[in-house]
């Protein structure tokens, strides 16, 4: 499909610093990356923003194998308690199913026995962040990005 127009974060003038910028604070308040990892790619499954994962055996090596089970978080034994609370919480803030609780008091029980204040903010900012991201992309048919 072909992109409607150039990214907007880059043709909207300061617009793609300010989003950089936040995904720097959100990275520094010990939430480990391959969560924030996990989160990206569902919040982007649930969205139908695609993602392509490298083809060459050296750089797939570098890559989190689980990325690709990440949709089946559920059933897949490969994630640990703390990374399935905040793929739940990623998904009921994505799935907004309920936007008088989208996030249940139960869903954010169990993710706040494994993250501090300042880390729960940061979850519920980065799933915000890649929502933003996710939909600007699909609205104006961006190209299915390179994981990195």
């Amino acid at each position: 499909m072909t992109p409607r127009m150039d990214n907007p974060s880059l043709v909207v003038p300061g617009a793609l610093q300010p989003l950089l910028d936040l995904t720097e604070v959100i990275g520094k308040v010990g939430v480990p990356q391959t969560t924030l990892d996990l989160i990206r790619l569902r919040v982007s499954q649930i969205n139908g923003r695609g993602y392509t994962f490298p083809d060459d055996p050296d750089q797939a090596a570098k890559t989190d194998p689980r990325l690709r089970r990440v949709a089946d978080w559920r059933t897949e034994s490969c994630f640990d308690e703390a990374e399935r609370h905040a793929l739940e919480m990623a998904e009921a803030v994505t799935l907004m199913t309920d936007p008088q609780d989208m996030a249940s008091d139960e869903v954010w029980e169990k993710s706040a026995q494994y993250y501090t204040d300042e880390q729960l903010g940061a979850l519920v900012m980065h799933i915000g962040l890649v929502n933003l991201w996710n939909r600007v992309n699909v609205a104006t048919r961006q190209e299915d990005a390179a994981w990195r």
